[in-house]
């Protein structure tokens, strides 16, 4: 659906959407454009919880397609237990005008909208000012969500349309008055910022984190301003430089958070991912599942057993004759990563058997791996339900940013990446051998990197990584490097291909608004 078209059909069509979850039955969205609505505050909490449910289910293509699928650690083609690859042109950076990979934004404005319409219907009215602390913390979430998917959209293509409001409440129901040509970049990042701010001011000291982290909170902002910041620090964009004070708001934040009692690291990295330990200290802000609900993604990673049991061999050189996984039945090898990945990780370090499940050709040979990470857990009918949490922020996450941010200050990088690293080898753990010390800037960056596409595997990291880390403070984006590469082939993008940090827009897309222009390069 084009974003004209969404527009209208969020606001007034008669069969709009209904948002659905364990506890929430919303009516149609033209109600909530009527005067029957947003009367009272169980009303506008309810409103919100359909907010989240949409958070959760677009988690997936925010992070995986978006953040990591370009990243240079996925195959494509066809899967080592020859299954078909999913998401080739993307995962290959095959991407042309007439090949964008995604549609319509990615989906992302029909969220902006439901952002947009409870701030239009909420702030600056009786209710809010009978209610103040109660809506205040709904406005504050609404704020920060609404920065989250502009961020996506600013990192994703650049200057893109800026709609702050629902026009079709003003008044604005003729389809020209309805199109919106993309804002420019600067224009964009300062709306994101601006956002940021008054999320922050409405949640003012309160630090309450509900729903066991499944719903935005005051630190949920924070780490999302530390990220927007730091982009803004390291990253040009046309109009868009960086400010001298963004490196030092991005510390501010991430400071905030890692002196934050509430937050820490697991003990274990396994320990993270545990659905008996949802809501644990490691996690700041989380995409909820749960068996009976939603689930996660993870499915499209894993073996499917006839692919599998009685064809591969393990480690210790035997058929595998099981179900190792505990699949019981469930999955299909839809994405796989690099081999490469793999080899990154040191036999001592835990992470690597947590993340993944490798298995073995007849004659010893490395032949590929499935996920291990996050699979949920078998049921009480004997069923894999895969409903672990996505993690959207944990702390390892503000750890290896402020590594970033040391870095750029030519700080203490070690003090940051070897927290992590300690936690990985557990009991291995020999600083001498394993730890990491100091360099110059590309080696540093490079070992950060490295760090996080170890921690963060399938956790949408790897593509926006890439984009913003440097070579050098001023040097390319490790999409260039080739020291940053998984495919044997060298860097991510070549340097004649720098349009491709950004995503062209598609066809329909672009044929319905007139104002539109696409992406340079493409």
């Amino acid at each position: 659906m084009n974003l004209k078209k969404t527009i209208i059909n969020t606001c007034i069509a008669a069969s709009a959407v209904l948002y659905t979850s364990c506890d929430l039955d919303l009516v149609p969205l033209d109600y909530y454009g009527s005067g029957s609505y947003w009367k009272t505050v169980s009303q506008v909490e309810s409103y919100m919880n359909g907010i989240h449910v949409d958070l959760r289910a677009s988690n997936f293509n925010r992070q995986f397609l978006l953040g990591e699928a370009r990243g240079g650690t996925n195959k494509s083609g066809t899967s080592s237990l020859i299954t078909s690859i999913n998401y080739d042109r993307i995962k290959e950076n095959n991407l042309d005008a007439d090949n964008t990979g995604i549609s319509n934004w990615n989906g992302t404005y029909g969220y902006i909208f439901d952002c947009n319409l409870l701030i239009q219907e909420v702030e600056g009215t009786a209710l809010q000012e009978e209610n103040a602390s109660t809506i205040n913390y709904l406005l504050a979430q609404a704020y920060g969500i609404r920065a989250l998917h502009y961020f996506t959209l600013y990192r994703t293509f650049g200057g893109v349309p800026l709609i702050e409001r629902v026009k079709v409440l003003d008044g604005q129901v003729d389809v020209e008055t309805l199109y919106t040509p993309r804002s420019s970049a600067k224009t964009i990042m300062d709306f994101i910022k601006s956002d940021l701010a008054k999320s922050l001011e409405y949640f003012g000291s309160d630090e309450t984190i509900k729903s066991n982290k499944a719903y935005w909170s005051k630190a949920a902002t924070t780490m999302l301003a530390a990220e927007v910041y730091l982009w803004s620090a390291k990253v040009s964009l046309d109009d868009q430089t960086p400010a001298s004070d963004d490196l030092s708001k991005a510390k501010g934040y991430l400071n905030t958070i890692l002196n934050d009692s509430r937050f820490g690291l697991c003990d274990n990295f396994k320990e993270i991912w545990d659905v008996t330990n949802k809501g644990n200290k490691e996690m700041i802000m989380v995409a909820r599942f749960a068996d009976g609900e939603a689930t996660n993604q993870a499915s499209e990673f894993v073996y499917a057993q006839p692919n599998f049991v009685n064809t591969v061999y393990g480690r210790d050189g035997n058929l595998i004759t099981g179900d190792t996984l505990e699949l019981k039945g469930s999955g299909w090898q839809r994405n796989e990563y690099e081999l490469g990945l793999w080899r990154i990780f040191d036999a001592e370090d835990t992470r690597r058997d947590a993340t993944f499940l490798e298995y073995y050709l007849a004659d010893g040979s490395l032949m590929g791996t499935v996920l291990k990470k996050n699979l949920g857990y078998v049921n009480s009918n004997n069923t894999r339900v895969f409903c672990g949490d996505e993690a959207i922020y944990r702390y390892a996450d503000a750890l290896l940013l402020m590594a970033e941010v040391a870095n750029m200050e030519d700080g203490d990088v070690a003090f940051y990446l070897n927290q992590v690293r300690k936690r990985a080898y557990g009991s291995n753990w020999n600083e001498a051998k394993y730890g990491y010390t100091n360099s110059d800037f590309k080696t540093n960056e490079l070992a950060i990197l490295a760090e996080k596409d170890k921690e963060f595997v399938n956790e949408g990291k790897r593509w926006f990584d890439i984009c913003r880390m440097k070579d050098g403070k001023n040097g390319k984006a490790l999409a260039f490097c080739a020291e940053s590469g998984y495919k044997g082939n060298g860097a991510v993008l070549k340097e004649s291909e720098s349009h491709k940090l950004l995503w062209p827009i598609d066809v329909t897309t672009l044929n319905a608004d007139d104002t539109l222009e696409q992406t340079p390069g493409y």
